[in-house]
């Protein structure tokens, strides 16, 4: 494959959503000293994004600064000054050396938008996809550039995980992958490769002990927080399954639970009812916990 299509520094990169995956994503990059651009449908939801993006700014200037007011300042200012908002894909999408697509997980909506950035995007522009669960090959099949095309997978919330599974399709290629890799760490991220396998390295083996989780809880075995109890002082996790579930999002993981259905991993009435009810989680204000 062509090596001259890789951009040799990315200068630019283009954010497409701006929920919570998405913000999070544009606000370390540019605390990071990148270009940003922020793209969604419209100026509503762009506000939303704009006004995530600079709380968590703030959070992270007064953490970086260690209580030095006039630094904070600073840095929140610089970060600030790096991001645009816009909800004109085509024209931003033109100008940018890495799109970053963060919109909710539906494989249609996924293609067509990467068939719109494919086709108006520079020659060397990389194209990589947020997504927890769907064939990143699947995702980019509608694309042209499938050299140029892999998965950068952040975890919620963006600014405090550390993690980021870079993901690469028969496809990528070597230079996309390294280049990839190196904007990710160049993000202060450890990155870990995979190839492109159904829940890649952490949610394949996390979706087990979630289905098992909850079907614990449908038996009636234990309630929900005596097994967040027990993962967290018999296992040493940070959180238990059902807290995770109620950051990622109850919504997302039901999604993720339909694409991955295996042996291993069942659908959860549970997870239909809590979706049915709008109990999303934390961004509702109400999931297994309640946040209001």
């Amino acid at each position: 494959m062509a090596t001259r299509m890789v951009p040799s520094k990315i200068n630019h990169v283009t954010v497409v959503g701006g929920g919570i995956m998405g913000s999070g994503i544009a606000m370390i990059t540019a605390a990071n000293g990148y270009q940003v651009t922020v793209v969604d449908v419209n100026e509503e939801a762009l506000s939303r994004a704009r006004l995530q993006v600079e709380k968590d700014l703030r959070r992270m200037a007064m953490h970086v600064s260690k209580g030095n007011e006039e630094a904070a300042n600073k840095f929140y200012a610089d970060g600030v000054a790096r991001i645009c908002y816009s909800a004109d894909l085509e024209q931003v999408v033109s100008k940018t050396d890495l799109v970053i697509e963060a919109i909710v997980e539906n494989l249609e909506k996924k293609q067509a938008l990467f068939k719109v950035i494919d086709q108006v995007a520079l020659p060397h522009t990389l194209i990589a996809t947020n997504t927890s669960s769907l064939s990143v090959k699947e995702i980019g099949s509608t694309a042209r550039r499938q050299d140029r095309i892999g998965g950068l997978h952040f975890f919620n919330p963006v600014p405090l995980m550390k993690l980021v599974e870079v993901i690469r399709t028969e496809q990528t290629s070597n230079n996309t992958h390294e280049a990839l890799l190196a904007f990710a760490k160049s993000l202060r991220k450890t990155t870990v490769s995979c190839k492109d396998m159904p829940g890649f390295v952490v949610n394949r083996l996390l979706f087990p002990v979630i289905s098992e989780a909850l079907g614990m809880v449908e038996r009636g075995d234990a309630t929900a927080h005596d097994i967040d109890v027990a993962m967290k002082l018999g296992l040493g996790h940070p959180m238990g399954p059902f807290e995770l579930m109620d950051i990622v999002g109850i919504d997302t993981v039901q999604s993720i639970q339909q694409q991955r259905r295996d042996g291993a991993i069942k659908p959860s009435a549970l997870l239909d009812a809590m979706v049915k009810e709008n109990k999303l989680g934390v961004k509702t204000g109400e999931g297994f916990y309640s946040y209001k």
